[in-house]
């Protein structure tokens, strides 16, 4: 089947290829681009990004030859890295906890910090 690509309209698939594929209606789709083939495939359960917002997800991953990541995953894996260090090297960290209620009480101190950050002013 050939179906034209228009610049206003987004690429469609047919829904005879669908069924073919067995594609249902809501499922998400992983798109793989190759040596300029278009891959689509049922996204695997279980999936770490699973209902996350797109600003959550790094860039797709190409899949090559050599299952390189793309110059903008490394980008963006970079800069999350650099973020982290920067966090750490700020003090911006806490923990470890021995105990979860070690954790509860070091979010309770946060979140009063946070409000007094917010109104100016210390609460009763």
């Amino acid at each position: 089947m050939i179906v034209t690509v228009s610049n206003k309209e987004p690429l469609v698939v047919p829904l005879s290829v669908r069924r073919r594929a067995g594609f249902k209606g809501g499922q998400e789709l992983e798109f793989k681009v190759s040596g300029g083939v278009i891959t689509i495939l049922p996204k695997p359960p279980g999936s770490l990004t699973a209902g996350l917002g797109s600003a959550a997800r790094p860039p797709a991953r190409a899949r090559g030859s050599d299952d390189e990541c793309t110059p903008a995953r490394r980008r963006f894996i970079g800069a999350q890295i650099a973020g982290g260090l920067a966090d750490v090297a700020a003090g911006r960290v806490h923990g470890p906890f021995s105990t979860h209620k070690e954790f509860i009480v070091s979010l309770h101190k946060v979140a009063k910090k946070l409000r007094r950050k917010k109104t100016g002013r210390t609460p009763r």
